[in-house]
């Protein structure tokens, strides 16, 4: 496949089944941190699966595939925010990319892209970016189509 080829049944597929066992995104203080992912990502229908006291997991209660929020076990200052990566998480409807965005702004996020369609990616892509406390960018998205919103 060449670079300027798209594979069209992977790009247009609707199944979004897991790839990852987990991810884990690096925070400076994890009593900001959960204070900040508890109510965005319980949005989302994530719960806290584990809890280590230096890392929270977040996951549906019915799968494997979690994402860990961690401080550093050896420098907690080492934290710096990602480089261009995001993490985006799936929201059921429109309305739920829109209260993960609000809960965001709520709780010490910072808006990078406010809630609405990005027809540039796809004509359904609807999708909302914020920046957690320490800087990581955490997107909500839904690509139903959901027409008059």
């Amino acid at each position: 496949m060449s670079t300027n080829e798209i594979n069209s049944a992977a790009f247009e597929s609707r199944d979004f089944s897991a790839i990852f066992d987990h991810v884990s995104i690096g925070v400076r203080d994890i009593g900001a941190a959960a204070a900040f992912y508890r109510p965005c990502l319980g949005t989302l229908g994530l719960e806290v699966v584990m809890d280590k006291g230096f890392a929270i997991a977040f996951g549906n209660g019915s799968g494997r595939q979690w994402l860990w929020i961690s401080e550093p076990i050896e420098n907690p200052d080492s934290v710096t925010p990602n480089n261009g990566a995001h993490f985006a998480l799936i929201a059921k409807d429109r309305a739920t990319v829109r209260a993960f965005y609000e809960a965001a702004m709520a709780h010490g996020g910072r808006d990078v892209g406010a809630p609405g369609l990005r027809p540039e990616y796809i004509p359904t892509y609807y999708g909302a970016f914020v920046l957690d406390p320490d800087g990581n960018k955490i997107e909500a998205v839904c690509r139903n189509d959901e027409p008059g919103d």
